[in-house]
């Protein structure tokens, strides 16, 4: 049996995190669905939902194969534990707040589905400014750099310019809907 991997990527600023703990929330309970916790070369800051680590942790986690996906971004690496591989191969679905970056360059996979959360541009600046985790000029790097995403391929696109819950209640329904059905699908072909 096999699960699916979906990837909730999008620009910083645009409430991946907040968007995916609204699914989280309205998800509790749901053995099927995992969260997977990213691990971050960077200290935890507000707003911000990760497991911190050192960059000397993250190199020997990598070099032992403790991690199933990983990828740069920022001037910070990412990485994912290998119990969420695990939790695949059981036949769950699991979230993976992604890159986009990452997610572009990996290939196309019936096991690997990627949801888009997108604002407008002008709400995404304040957004960035709001946070105070960047400078101006990051900031506006942080904007040029949307400019090569903007056609990312995705199987689900969610706007989030109004409400959270309304963005949170769109990735609900895609996890138990769309992605829950090809996640079933994909376990029964591989059975």
């Amino acid at each position: 049996m096999s699960g699916l991997w979906v990837f909730v990527c999008g620009p910083s600023g645009s409430g991946k995190d907040s968007v995916i703990d609204a699914a989280r929330q309205a998800l509790v309970g749901r053995s099927d669905i995992v969260f997977a916790r990213r691990m971050v070369t960077r200290p935890v800051q507000p707003g911000s939902d990760h497991d911190p680590v050192t960059a000397p942790v993250f190199a020997e986690l990598l070099q032992a194969g403790g991690l199933c996906w990983h990828w740069q971004a920022h001037g910070f690496c990412y990485g994912i534990a290998s119990q969420y591989a695990d939790a695949v191969r059981a036949g769950c679905l699991v979230v993976v707040n992604g890159s986009r970056a990452h997610v572009n360059s990996l290939p196309p996979s019936p096991g690997l589905r990627v949801v888009r959360i997108s604002t407008d541009p002008e709400r995404l600046a304040i957004r960035l400014a709001q946070r105070g985790r960047d400078s101006d000029r990051a900031v506006a790097e942080r904007l040029a750099r949307n400019a090569a995403f903007t056609g990312l391929p995705a199987d689900c696109v969610i706007v989030n310019d109004g409400e959270l819950a309304d963005a949170g209640q769109r990735l609900t329904d895609y996890l138990t809907g769309s992605a829950g059905t090809a996640a079933a699908a994909c376990a029964r072909i591989r059975r």
